[in-house]
């Protein structure tokens, strides 16, 4: 957990002293192993006035590894309505999977999240949502998602 102890405490630096991607807000950051991010969809967008909470996670192989992250489905929040991310919480992107770069950091994965939010142009579930979430592992990064490039 060393490398991972020394990189998650510089990024929580950088979060507090110059602040979070316009729109977010750290909610719980108490433990490097798990931070919780509120998230507002900047813009006109489907999303207008919504408000998500992310869960991140943190293994000893970060950054080399990607983070899991799931928008939170507990405490009254929900997951959005979007042709990526489950009902549950789980997120298909290619960034938190076999787009992972150790130069990705949580900023940048929350700029990603906001993006594919605010561009989306059609609020539904993913096709497979029902299945999915009835047989998903607990954590997402045990799934096997199918990344496609669609302009969502």
């Amino acid at each position: 957990m060393r490398i991972a102890s020394k990189r998650l405490g510089k990024e929580l630096a950088e979060l507090r002293t110059k602040g979070t991607p316009t729109g977010v807000e750290i909610i719980q950051d108490d433990d490097l192993q798990e931070w919780k991010f509120s998230l507002r969809v900047l813009g006109d967008s489907l999303y207008h006035d919504q408000v998500f909470a992310l869960r991140f996670r943190f293994s000893d192989q970060y950054p080399l590894e990607s983070p899991e992250v799931v928008f939170i489905t507990t405490d009254g929040y929900k997951a959005p309505v979007h042709p990526h991310i489950y009902s549950n919480g789980h997120i298909c992107a290619s960034i938190l999977g076999n787009e992972w770069s150790p130069v990705l950091n949580v900023s940048s994965v929350l700029l990603t999240l906001q993006s594919m939010l605010a561009s989306c142009k059609k609020l539904e579930v993913p096709p497979d949502n029902e299945s999915y979430c009835k047989r998903a592992p607990k954590s997402p990064k045990d799934s096997r998602f199918v990344y496609h490039d669609d302009s969502v």
